[in-house]
């Protein structure tokens, strides 16, 4: 069984470091890309990023990659997605999701989703 959980979501201040935690675990035959997606109020859920567990290649949306990094850590079964500049417009629940679909963004490839984590930027 396939499990994720999130952590390391809190307040934020604007211009401030986030980072966010998915442990993951389960076998290897279920799931190898590991993405973060989020969702703000009001608004629909967005991919952000999306890594490989096999091989470490990874994605970052157009509009976040400047900002956003994802990587792993094999040996803790751990994916991790950080920024140094959080912003207020990325205040949403953070969610993380498995998929043995290869490396994209489109959430309806990915059966397996954790809880999410709340994520609020304010000063």
């Amino acid at each position: 069984q396939v499990q994720l959980v999130e952590s390391g979501g809190g307040l934020v201040q604007p211009g401030g470091s986030l980072r966010l935690a998915c442990a993951h675990s389960g076998s290897a035959q279920d799931y190898h890309i590991i993405a973060w997606f989020r969702q703000a109020p009001g608004k629909e859920r967005e991919g952000v990023a999306c890594i490989s567990l096999r091989d470490g290649k990874s994605y970052v949306t157009t509009a976040m990659k400047e900002r956003f990094v994802i990587a792993r850590d094999s040996a803790n079964n751990t994916v991790y997605l950080q920024t140094n500049v959080a912003e207020p417009d990325d205040t949403a629940i953070y969610y993380c999701a498995a998929t043995n679909w290869g490396l994209n963004l489109n959430s309806v490839t990915f059966k397996y989703w954790g809880q999410g984590t709340q994520v609020t930027v304010s000063s």
